[in-house]
């Protein structure tokens, strides 16, 4: 029952929790003082979020694989029901000229979005592997359907960053799945202009790209934030200023414990401590697509794959935007950043992952004795 205890990836994920614990604290404390007047208001909360994601994350790794090859159709759909809530009146939170949220009992917001792009492995890996059978029984303009309403959903709320990911990751899986060169460069010929569009006819993106290329050009307003975070690794040093001693959290460096969390670690862990998180990170995305490649059969391969892809780059888009390197986008540093629904649902997705190395071990049995574990034990039982 415990064996993945002995996973370095399950220890990784509890590594990077209990990372998340003490960020959320050092980078909220006095914010939360000024706001709530507790210090400890963000960290108690991440707490209760942090137990409720392990339990996620234990219970997912304990869900028969089956279910979620079968199943997984329907975590797209309520995913995207989701997505459709946030524009229903009083249901839906605005908060920075985004409706990203919907409002739950005690005071508790979910973001669908993040479950939504977790479906779309789940969901778009059981197309390619069972394309055949899934396309005789249902007519492909109603996947096509069913695919684009919650992408164009996520655009409306807006939530870009969510949508280009989705995007990268039916691309990567799409690539590593065969499909010809030219319907590659043919898809890519078709996204590029279309980013392009979306980007720079939108006010509030054109003026973030334009920020990126100059952020002195405007650097009280646009390009305040890059500014503010450049200066807090510029502070940090080699070593840091130390754990909790970090100045541009306050109040210089806005979202100090969401997007920009990891400018604070940068400042106060320094160059030493940056790398070594993002090394851990790195270990997590190479640990999640070694397990892609060891698995056999095509759903499970193709899962695992999509899945370290979205984590991967997330942590790609987020790190590139507080070090300069991206133009300003809202996603939150899994596990470090504050944010319930973020944590539950990324304890989820690498609850999959390793409910899909375990499976490893059943799977040689199976081959070696002819039956299942379980189905051994319950003959042997009877």
């Amino acid at each position: 029952m415990f064996r993945y205890l002995s996973s370095s990836l399950f220890l990784a994920i509890i590594t990077l929790l209990g990372i998340g614990l003490v960020q959320v604290y050092s980078s909220s404390f006095i914010f939360a003082i000024e706001s709530y007047g507790d210090g400890l208001f963000f960290f108690k909360r991440q707490l209760i979020f942090t137990i409720i994601a392990m339990a996620v994350l234990v219970g997912t790794i304990h869900i028969p694989f089956r279910h979620i090859e079968k199943y997984g159709w329907m975590l797209w759909f309520a995913a995207g029901v989701g997505v459709l809530a946030t524009f229903v009146p009083g249901l839906g939170v605005r908060v920075g000229g985004a409706i990203r949220w919907i409002q739950l009992p005690f005071g508790i917001r979910f973001e669908p979005g993040e479950l939504l792009k977790i479906a779309f492995s789940v969901w778009f890996a059981s197309l390619l592997c069972r394309k055949e059978n899934i396309l005789g029984q249902v007519k492909w303009w109603w996947l096509l359907l069913a695919l684009i309403v919650p992408l164009f959903l996520l655009l409306r709320q807006p939530d870009f960053g969510s949508f280009a990911i989705i995007m990268m990751v039916a691309v990567a899986l799409l690539f590593a799945f065969g499909l010809q060169w030219k319907y590659i460069i043919g898809a890519l010929a078709v996204m590029i202009p279309a980013f392009y569009v979306l980007v720079m006819t939108v006010p509030y993106r054109r003026a973030r790209v334009l920020a990126f290329l100059d952020p002195w050009s405007d650097p009280a307003q646009k390009g305040f934030q890059v500014i503010q975070s450049m200066l807090s690794f510029h502070s940090g040093g080699l070593t840091g200023a130390g754990l909790g001693q970090g100045q541009g959290k306050l109040f210089f460096l806005p979202e100090a414990h969401t997007d920009f969390t990891l400018a604070v670690l940068g400042e106060e862990m320094g160059f030493v401590g940056f790398v070594a998180i993002l090394a851990l990170y790195g270990f997590v995305v190479f640990r999640g697509i070694q397990i892609a490649v060891k698995a056999e059969e095509p759903f499970k391969r193709a899962l695992a794959l999509g899945l370290s892809v979205t984590f991967g780059l997330s942590v790609f888009i987020n790190a590139g935007v507080v070090m300069g390197l991206l133009p300003t986008k809202g996603l939150t540093l899994p596990f470090l950043s504050y944010g319930g629904s973020s944590l539950v649902v990324l304890c989820f997705m690498f609850g999959i992952i390793l409910n899909i190395e375990n499976s490893f071990e059943e799977d040689k049995f199976s081959r070696r004795f002819g039956t299942s574990r379980w189905t051994s034990s319950k003959v042997k039982n009877s």
